[in-house]
């Protein structure tokens, strides 16, 4: 974005900056400026060429008058504002308007002159185009030019002879409307581009370009001056999908503010009247809109924004700086202000306090602040016993060599029957991402059978663990979520060791023993058991059937995190080193081949008496010469006492008092 300095040192009154210097307060107080430029011919004037990005929030600033309002502001001088509307004609308009959506077009004004001269520019204004980048046209063309870069309110002339009907309409186009352009080129338009029409069709492309068939030429004697708002998103997507970039529609795309095209069309009298003498007006103003909603005041507390800025500025000041960016400020509390923000600052500029913080920052120089750590009160969060257990099991899996795994929380209704749940049972989900992703889930099963299928196409054996949440639909309220672990072993070989694996990591995370119980349909017939801690049922421990594993086997670990979390806070009591040795002996139960071997384990234990300092299970045996459907099941015992060495006879005594006890039990011993 280029401006004259020239232009500038017109509009700000005594401004006595050089041109270098008037660059580097822009740049500082304004925005990013990449240099300034001296221009020789036509004329002696320098250029301060702004980078368009840091302008994209201030329409205002796309024209001379809106950044000389800033370069008073920041030099203390007077703004000398160009316009006069008291040149506006008053009576009835001989042109009518007619804006069928005013949330498309806030604001559509217009005059009409006649006896109009059309001609090149005197020589002042087309130097004044050429030094900002503008190319000479004509006369009227070039006013309408210069009020653009003067004022940021794009305009256009339409040849009033050429116009059909005495009315303007601002609509969306019609479908298989077309328009061909000032430019040559004949654009297809859709409902979606707001286009200016007469009677006849499309003349224009609202904020955008001209019509060919509406232009002005060398015979133009009546013109239609329009000065126009229209609504930012819409120029935006008509330029996109045209692939059409002017530089009336890069300046509608930033929120033009309403109030500024009468402005315009006030400055335009008094500029055509220069240079296209004899030219009159033909009646009144033709002005359609429809009053904008009046923002409301934004309360200034002084003390906060001396916080957020970091330095302490009297009252004053603010206000000072403030109303000479033409805020109203008014006094409603001892050191509160309420400021009123000017129209052309209030189209997604200013809305909340934060941003008079930026106004005043940047006029009195961010440079001026000392730069400071921020002093934030440290406080320690509150304890979340759940987080800190979470943290605490991921860790335990992982050091068993079970790798952790994120999934989703949705599955499919086919992947929901395929392992045996009811899809009505789960909560739906009302937008889901894809059809895989419909339903949310009560089990971590399904992600974790996927993360079995898929790793198995490409190693033999793995481990794998979740922790995440099972998502249960309740009858009233909010679904409930119940935080579980899934631990998974996969192996192409017999795989006969996981479920004992998956059972030490189950002790591991205080399970007292397993359980067999009844197999659901997607676990193995003869594989499946429940997890306990103490009497408490807390989770599953299964392979999974061999229908929905491909090859090999999978064993799977599900633990309630909810249900055995106490168990894991349960006190721990300290207990002396063992001053005198113990003795240990073996025993080899014969019972039934299904007989549990930790239910026969529980026996021995109820049997050996307070002596009993630990039992362990050895190994079982089935074949000759046990009975056909018997097994031998081997522990080894330790026992001994805390106050002295169990001498041989008293072992012996301890043994068979646990062998007559058993027996008794109606067990069968191999002694």
């Amino acid at each position: 974005m280029k401006f004259s300095y020239r232009w500038l040192r017109e509009l700000v009154d005594g401004l006595d900056i050089g041109p270098k210097e008037l660059g580097r307060l822009i740049t500082m107080k304004t925005a990013e400026c990449e240099g300034v430029e001296e221009v020789v011919e036509p004329s002696p004037d320098w250029i301060v060429e702004i980078d368009n990005k840091s302008l994209t929030h201030r329409p205002d600033l796309w024209g001379h008058y809106g950044m000389a309002r800033e370069v008073a502001a920041i030099t203390g001088r007077t703004l000398r504002d160009p316009v006069a509307l008291d040149r506006l004609p008053k009576g009835s308009a001989p042109v009518g308007i007619s804006i069928e959506d005013f949330t498309l077009c806030p604001r559509y004004s217009a005059l009409v002159f006649e006896n109009v001269t059309v001609q090149p520019s005197p020589l002042w204004l087309q130097d004044r185009l050429e030094v900002i980048g503008l190319n000479p046209i004509g006369n009227i063309v070039d006013v309408t030019n210069f009020i653009m870069a003067e004022l940021a309110q794009p305009m256009h002339a339409f040849d009033a002879g050429k116009l059909k009907g005495s009315t303007i309409y601002a609509r969306p186009a019609r479908a298989g409307e077309r328009i061909a352009a000032l430019n040559g080129e004949t654009y297809d338009l859709t409902p979606d581009n707001l286009v200016i029409a007469d009677s006849g069709g499309p003349i224009a492309l609202a904020g955008v370009i001209g019509g060919q068939e509406s232009a002005i030429s060398d015979s133009t004697t009546r013109i239609v001056l329009e000065s126009a708002c229209f609504q930012a998103a819409s120029i935006r997507k008509t330029s996109s999908r045209l692939k059409l970039r002017t530089d009336a529609s890069m300046r509608f795309e930033k929120a033009q503010d309403p109030v500024n095209t009468i402005g315009a069309l006030a400055r335009a009298i008094e500029l055509l009247e220069v240079v296209s003498p004899g030219i009159r007006i033909i009646g009144g103003l033709a002005d359609a809109y429809q009053p904008l909603p009046v923002p409301p005041p934004i309360e200034l507390p002084l003390d906060w924004l001396d916080r957020k800025l970091g330095l302490a500025i009297p009252a004053a000041e603010v206000r000072r700086i403030l109303e000479s960016l033409s805020f109203v400020v008014k006094d409603t509390a001892p050191r509160v202000f309420s400021v009123t923000v000017p129209s052309w600052r209030a189209t997604k500029d200013i809305s909340i306090k934060e941003d008079l913080v930026e106004e005043v920052g940047r006029m009195v120089g961010y440079d001026s602040i000392t730069p400071a750590a921020p002093l934030v009160a440290a406080t320690v969060p509150p304890a979340n016993p759940a987080r800190v257990y979470d943290h605490h099991i991921r860790d335990l899996v992982a050091a068993q060599g079970f790798t952790e795994v994120y999934n989703y929380s949705f599955l499919s209704e086919d992947t929901a029957r395929r392992l045996h749940l009811d899809p009505a049972a789960h909560i739906a989900v009302a937008n889901p991402i894809s059809s895989e992703q419909g339903l949310l889930r009560m089990s971590l099963l399904p992600g974790i059978w996927r993360n079995i299928l898929d790793n198995a196409r490409h190693f033999d054996a793995f481990r794998l663990f979740e922790i995440g949440r099972e998502i249960h639909k309740q009858p009233e309220g909010l679904p409930r979520e119940v935080p579980h672990l899934m631990a998974a072993m996969y192996a192409k070989d017999s795989g006969e060791g996981a479920l004992f694996e998956l059972k030490r990591l189950a002790e591991c995370l205080g399970a007292t023993r397993v359980r067999p119980a009844e197999p659901r349909a997607i676990e193995h017939p003869m594989r499946a058991a429940d997890v306990l801690a103490g009497d408490t049922v807390v989770g599953r421990l299964f392979e999974l059937h061999p229908s929905l594993i491909e090859a090999g086997r999978a064993a799977v670990l599900d633990i309630d995190l909810t249900r055995l979390q106490p168990f894991a806070a349960r006190e721990k009591r300290y207990r002396t080193l063992r001053r005198f040795p113990t003795s240990v002996f073996d025993l080899s139960i014969v019972t039934e081949a299904r007989h549990l071997a930790g239910d026969i384990q529980d026996e021995l234990a109820a049997c050996s008496g307070d002596e009993l300092v630990s039992i362990e299970f050895l190994r079982q045996y089935t074949g000759p010469p046990l009975p056909e459907g018997t097994k031998s099941v081997s522990f080894r015992l330790t026992i001994g006492a805390a106050d002295h060495t169990l001498s041989p006879d008293e072992v012996t005594a301890a043994r068979n008092r646990v062998i007559a006890a058993m027996r008794a039990r109606g067990f069968d011993l191999r002694v």
